[in-house]
């Protein structure tokens, strides 16, 4: 028999989380421009590919002014200035690839960089926050959100498969807003003992799932795998874990000693970190830890959002002693989504990393560096691993294999 929440007991909300009921995790309707104060910084930032292409983007941003970050009053305003900030910064270090990189960041733009990161909680390097969730526009405002009216606000070498690998993923975090907003229902039911309420929010829960694993799907579609690995792959790589910036990155006029920064990572979603505390999914050691380090690659709202559902009341538990059929169901087909996604992105990464990396390889070794074939231009440093710097399938295997460990309600 279902019971109420007391006052002690406050119904959970995703309010205090700025999470959007229409966008989820993903920033609604950024700015595409600053103000005009900030002009340099935008002409840079919308020519960063070009700049990069004629070798002319580090003397471009070292002739660029100090500027004051005093003037972004909106928080709308600090995540546009981040992005624009973080593909220089992603250009200054890798326009000449692995072989020449800088050992210091200047201070025309560590500074600005660091003062806005400070102020939104985030690192000073280009974010999954930044390059998905606050790089897009509509090119239609009343038109659809879907692949054909979406452009990107700044973007990276590599072409179409830049804006296919960005608003793809734009796309997958969409198709889990259901998901995401099915979350306070089954907190709550849980919490009044509401066994029909549960049941119904994750049915919910595991259609959203699958629509993730469908708009993945579209990777295929808009993404070149010789393009993501040869070219763009490079531009989203960080100076941790990465032996080609073994000491890291010196931010002039922020401190001396280098910084070191993870780059991009699908796991600084904070999706299935979300998914994994509800369904009580629990990772080994080495994977836990990687993953609990991306989330100060997220917006603090968001990382609370997840440090909170992990302190509610254990769905998994609540799923066991209720014995219930269709609310057993209903969470096992969670768990059968999840995995379904978990695998499916491995066959992703197989696809756009992994055969990609095997052909370089087999170039390398035949002494046969063309620049006729793409992959041939990859950087040789992340071969095995993530931009992020895991040793990639290793991991998502074993984070695969951990959700299975969910399935066992005995």
């Amino acid at each position: 028999m279902a019971t109420t929440i007391t006052d002690s007991q406050k119904p959970f909300s995703l309010d205090p989380y700025h999470v959007s009921e229409e966008f989820g995790f993903i920033l609604p309707a950024p700015l595409a421009e600053l103000p005009p104060y900030y002009q340099p910084w935008m002409d840079i930032a919308q020519h960063v590919t070009e700049l990069i292409y004629s070798h002319m983007l580090r003397s471009h941003i070292l002739k660029m002014p100090l500027l004051n970050t005093q003037l972004l009053e909106s928080h709308r305003e600090l995540r546009l200035a981040h992005l624009a900030l973080s593909v220089m910064t992603m250009g200054y270090v890798w326009q000449e690839g692995e072989d020449d990189t800088v050992k210091m960041l200047p201070r025309n733009l560590a500074i600005p960089y660091c003062e806005v990161s400070q102020r939104l909680g985030l690192p000073p390097i280009l974010t999954h926050a930044d390059a998905v969730l606050a790089n897009w526009r509509k090119r239609d405002p009343q038109g659809l959100f879907d692949m054909e009216n979406l452009e990107l606000l700044v973007t990276l070498p590599g072409g179409d498969s830049v804006r296919g690998f960005f608003m793809v993923t734009l796309l997958v975090e969409l198709a889990a807003v259901p998901a995401i907003k099915s979350i306070p229902l089954v907190i709550n039911g849980v919490q009044c003992d509401d066994a029909e309420t549960v049941t119904r929010a994750l049915e919910e829960f595991s259609q959203a799932i699958q629509g993730m694993t469908d708009a993945l799907k579209l990777m295929h579609v808009y993404v070149k795998p010789e393009v993501f690995y040869g070219i763009m792959r490079i531009y989203l790589s960080g100076w941790k874990d990465n032996s080609s910036m073994p000491a890291g990155l010196v931010y002039e006029g922020v401190q001396a000693e280098p910084m070191e920064y993870s780059g991009g990572s699908a796991a600084q979603s904070s999706l299935l970190h979300c998914f994994d505390e509800l369904l009580g999914v629990k990772h080994e050691a080495m994977s836990g830890a990687f993953l609990t380090r991306m989330r100060n690659y997220m917006p603090p709202s968001h990382k609370r959002l997840i440090q909170d559902i992990s302190l509610q009341p254990s769905l998994r538990g609540f799923v066991q002693q209720q014995a219930c059929e269709p609310l057993t169901a209903a969470f096992q087909l969670c768990v059968t989504k999840l995995l379904a996604l978990r695998s499916y992105h491995i066959n992703v990464v197989s696809r756009f990393i992994i055969v990609p990396a095997a052909r370089a390889r087999q170039l390398r070794n035949q002494g046969n560096i063309s620049q006729e074939e793409t992959v041939s231009r990859a950087p040789t440093a992340l071969e095995e691993k993530g931009t992020g710097g895991s040793g990639i399938m290793s991991f998502l295997k074993t984070v695969r294999d951990r959700t299975r460990d969910v399935f066992n309600l005995k």
